[in-house]
């Protein structure tokens, strides 16, 4: 390879790219709307203590609390309470007997069953069944008038509760990432179609010289968008080594996803088709970080989950090399499979 030819490639789709007013307005466009609505939403979480109740009969006690931040909500069944504990719609559930009421008058001490996420803190089981402890009492007059099981569920991210806006850091460095893929896509077919990459290879350059500078290229505008924006909102503050490198592979996996789509593209108009199917599929991910509990374990088969988690972990819960190496592992090797793949169909295109 003739780095010199590399270099003079690279400027040149730089040129081109740029002089595009729509990817370079994008560009632009993208990484300010991005920043700007990062910072216009909330730095804070509700960490008010959300319950919910199954109880076929409610103790009158229990219509009646008024404890600051604790908030009471009925559910209409027990599977219901089960489901909604594991979403993370409550911090907690409680089940009361039918026949409670009965109990309490004849001084038996009835059963009372609360939900928790696998994760959820001491403390807030602690708080939860000393809560109910505290009403049956408040409705008995009695101390320990209750009997209590717990029962696990799922995880709960309560106590590591972090803003939305933080959640969304994911899906924002990954979007600016992935637009990259249509641009470069789109550079590579238009050249491609009017004749200019055949014609490039009839000088000294060769197709190592042209694969290496698209993919300079390519890497290069994704990595330098996505450093920025996590500079600027503060998503390098936590574990900088891995953020960049996740970038990094980041940037290498959608330069390979724009080989791939270059290759099945005919015309602009197939790019920006092709394009937004896998930008669509590659943000599935970051939505489910977003909104836990919406997405489930067949997410993992998307290559940008392993992108979007390791950001997620690291930035905003200090995860180190120890906790995110297999996923890195994983996303190396899909940048592989997916560059290696990349290249082998666009060179069927320019021979």
């Amino acid at each position: 390879m003739s780095f010199r030819i590399i270099k003079a490639l690279v400027a040149k789709d730089l040129s081109l790219f740029f002089r595009n007013r729509f990817y370079a307005l994008i560009t632009v466009l993208g990484i300010v709307t991005y920043i700007a609505i990062y910072l216009v939403m909330p730095s804070s979480v509700d960490e008010r203590l959300e319950i919910g109740l199954y109880a076929p009969v409610v103790p009158p006690v229990f219509e009646q609390i008024s404890e600051e931040g604790v908030e009471i909500e009925p559910v209409e069944s027990k599977e219901a309470l089960v489901e909604a504990v594991i979403e993370g719609q409550y911090a907690a559930g409680v089940e009361l007997p039918a026949d409670i009421m009965e109990k309490f008058a004849s001084g038996q001490k009835p059963q009372v069953t609360l939900y928790f996420t696998a994760d959820a803190p001491e403390e807030v089981k602690d708080a939860v069944e000393f809560l109910i402890r505290e009403l049956a009492y408040l409705q008995t007059g009695q101390m320990l008038a209750i009997d209590v099981s717990a029962e696990i569920l799922g995880r709960d991210m309560l106590g590591e509760q972090i803003p939305t806006r933080d959640r969304m850091r994911p899906l924002f460095a990954l979007a600016l990432i992935m637009f990259e893929t249509m641009g470069l896509a789109s550079l590579i077919s238009q050249e491609i179609e009017q004749g200019t990459a055949q014609a490039l290879l009839v000088t000294p350059t060769n197709v190592k010289d042209l694969f290496a500078a698209k993919g300079l290229m390519g890497v290069g505008l994704a990595f330098a968008q996505a450093v920025f924006f996590m500079a600027i909102v503060g998503g390098m503050s936590s574990q900088p080594l891995i953020i960049l490198t996740t970038l990094l592979l980041g940037a290498i996996l959608v330069t390979g996803a724009g080989f791939l789509i270059a290759s099945l593209s005919k015309d602009m108009m197939s790019v920006m088709a092709w394009g937004a199917v896998v930008i669509i599929v590659f943000a599935i991910p970051a939505f489910g970080i977003m909104v836990p509990g919406t997405i489930s374990g067949w997410v993992k088969a998307i290559p940008s989950y392993y992108l979007a988690d390791i950001v997620h972990q690291a930035a905003n819960f200090g995860a180190g090399w120890g906790d995110v190496w297999p996923n890195l592992l994983i996303l190396m090797g899909f940048n592989v499979a997916i560059v290696g793949g990349g290249i082998m169909a666009l060179r069927r295109k320019f021979q």
